[in-house]
């Protein structure tokens, strides 16, 4: 079974050059450890941080950096564009009347990054 997820949990996303981590706030007033994630934990720069340099060519800045280097890949600052909250998360556990953050849940970004959860943050709650 997959494990919840609470802040401080380590992401990854696939354009991304270093983890980043998630920051729950805790507005659901739900804890194990620390606070716990729900899907709707996605807002760039509040719940999710950057990811180091992007490296994906759907990013603008990359683009333009990549065009003006006569196109040679040129990573730029991560800055997630984050469209739509978590999937799947779980749907028979509720935070703050939204499904819970597992760790087999996936996020994307507006780039075409995949953001992952590599680490869950929380060892001993298990959620279907």
């Amino acid at each position: 079974m997959p494990f919840q997820v609470c802040m401080g949990t380590t992401l990854q996303c696939s354009f991304g050059m270093a983890p980043s981590s998630l920051v729950v706030l805790p507005k659901n007033k739900v804890l194990t450890q620390t606070p716990d994630a729900n899907i709707m934990d996605n807002i760039p720069m509040v719940n999710i941080m950057p990811f180091g340099m992007c490296t994906s060519i759907a990013n603008p800045a990359v683009a333009a950096a990549t065009a003006a280097a006569l196109g040679v890949l040129t990573p730029m600052p991560c800055v997630p564009v984050i469209p739509a909250p978590w999937v799947p998360g779980s749907p028979t556990v509720l935070i703050g009347k939204m499904p819970a953050l597992n760790n087999t849940s996936k996020l994307m970004c507006t780039w075409a990054g995949v953001i992952s959860i590599t680490n869950p943050g929380e060892t001993t709650v298990q959620i279907p």
